[in-house]
């Protein structure tokens, strides 16, 4: 069990990431973030006696902001606030994707605006630690004012009501922390507004769709490495020069990997000379340009989630050095929105030029001398055909997906929300859309190792023979038509795990 201390500053995706897929990680609160939670807090009590309006805390929400609340009203008003906006709809949203919430709500909470007490918090790290993760739906917010749904349904179990998920089963929060010796907790002032006020469940997904989608890239370079040797292509266009000569930093990189996978390869050697083609077409030799143009997206869509994880972003803010509560936007989620739709379009993309790859191995008019669908008995069996058709179904899907949420504002809460970002929208489809990418690339490493097995007794590069060993020690080769639906499945948890992902990492050149 190892331990990580929150400070609302410095949270690594790869924390969050290990957090939201283990239980073997403590999380807690650093010193510092305890006192800064607890100046805030002071000024929250302080203005609560004066009597002067703040927003969320003397007055209620939205379009009501300008109603006072009654000193004796106050706690009831928290609780309300929770219990209504937990309204979501739909199949609950994973267990990884509840415990980045979680894990990003505490933090945002730890950085010190937000005016809770530290027990919030530690209530918050106590069902996280536990595995106690709340019941939230999949559906419920515009990524403006917050993700005020889900989160709703994060603080409900605080209060000790709603539904849970407890290894495996789900079961009545009252119950599970009745079983550990735990009670509900009643809310102070803002303290309800400060658990449902933020961008947690757009970022959370965004940042699991992120990892997985940079974890996807790194996959397609060793799919792609393994098609062109497959093809008999040729590397020099990958050749640093060409890079030099426009030097964007994803293009180099790219090139780079794909140099390293492709490293002293017989195969190649094979035809170096006497073959007539000058140049290979645009899916093998733009790799670098296309899988490039994802890697520059995916380092933008990196620093906003890296900056939105550590940030403060429910409203109002407490500034304690200032004296001031001030209301302002931060809980708008266009930025993370934005990005994730990128993600989505970059995504789609690289699917589209994996499953080109895939039609020329399968397309004995494309394939340099491999059989028809890569069948030992073309006709009498039809190998790979209808796997290309799936992974033809799913970038038709991706492509659907890749439409962006963030341009479709509608306005909520009698127009006090007149502009929002349907943040929540674009990281639902950003993480199935790569979820669609890592099937595609399945299904090409699938027909590349296939398509390897027709050049043996040659050799490939180092780096493309530690993939095909890695793909076959999960599916054997083709010797006449069976189901493939269980191999691409098992090969599909193997792309999901990163260890493709590695071997290109391994092998850069």
């Amino acid at each position: 069990m190892t331990e990580l201390l929150l400070d609302g500053r410095s949270l690594a995706l790869e924390d969050l990431e290990r957090v939201a897929l283990q239980d073997d990680v403590t999380v807690g609160l650093t010193e510092d973030a305890q006192l800064r939670m607890g100046a805030s807090r002071a000024l929250i009590e302080e203005l609560v006696t004066s009597g002067n309006p703040v927003y969320g805390v003397t007055t209620g929400f939205g379009r009501l902001a300008d109603v006072m609340i009654a000193p004796e009203d106050r706690e009831a008003l928290q609780h309300n606030l929770v219990r209504s906006h937990a309204s979501g709809m739909g199949d609950p949203m994973d267990r990884s994707a509840v415990r980045a919430l979680m894990l990003l709500r505490a933090n945002a909470l730890a950085r010190g605006h937000s005016g809770c007490r530290v027990l919030i918090v530690d209530r918050l790290l106590e069902l996280l630690n536990r595995g106690i993760h709340p019941r939230v739906p999949e559906f419920g917010s515009v990524g403006a004012s917050g993700d005020l749904a889900p989160l709703a349904h994060v603080a409900l179990a605080i209060l000790g009501e709603g539904r849970a998920e407890f290894e495996g089963a789900e079961h009545d929060v009252a119950d599970l922390i009745s079983a550990v010796g735990l009670g509900p907790v009643r809310l102070g002032s803002k303290e309800g507004l400060a658990l449902i006020n933020g961008t947690q469940a757009t970022t959370g997904l965004g940042v699991l769709a992120l990892l997985s989608a940079e974890r996807a890239l790194e996959t397609a370079e060793v799919a792609g490495s393994m098609s062109l040797e497959a093809l008999l292509g040729t590397p020099e266009a990958f050749r640093q020069e060409i890079q030099d000569a426009r030097p964007h930093w994803g293009q180099g990189k790219s090139a780079a990997r794909l140099r390293g996978m492709l490293a002293g390869s017989e195969i190649r050697e094979s035809h170096r000379v006497g073959d007539a083609r000058v140049q290979d077409a645009y899916a093998l030799r733009c790799m670098p340009q296309v899988h490039g143009a994802a890697r520059e997206a995916l380092r933008y869509v990196r620093g906003v989630l890296e900056t939105e994880a550590n940030s403060a972003t429910d409203n109002p803010l407490v500034f304690p050095e200032a004296g001031v509560v001030v209301s302002g936007g931060n809980f708008h989620a266009q930025i993370v929105s934005a990005a994730l739709d990128l993600l989505a379009i970059v995504v789609a993309d690289l699917a589209a030029i994996s499953e080109r790859r895939i039609e020329r191995l399968l397309n004995p008019d494309l394939s340099m001398g491999l059989p028809a669908f890569l069948c030992r008995n073309p006709g009498l069996e039809s190998g790979f055909m209808i796997a290309q058709v799936t992974a033809v179904d799913l970038l038709s899907e991706m492509r659907i997906l890749s439409h962006p949420a963030s341009v479709d504002s509608v306005t909520t809460s009698a127009n006090q929300e007149d502009h929002v970002s349907m943040g929540l929208t674009a990281a639902r489809k950003a993480r199935r859309t790569v979820a669609c990418l890592e099937r595609v690339l399945t299904t090409e490493l699938m027909c590349a190792a296939e398509g390897i097995e027709y050049r043996r007794p040659l050799k490939s590069s180092a780096g493309v023979e530690a993939a095909h060993a890695q793909v076959r020690g999960t599916v054997r080769a083709l010797d006449g038509d069976r189901v493939l639906g269980g191999d691409l499945d098992a090969l599909n948890e193997l792309v999901r795990s990163g260890a493709f992902a590695q071997i290109a990492k391994e092998y850069e050149g």
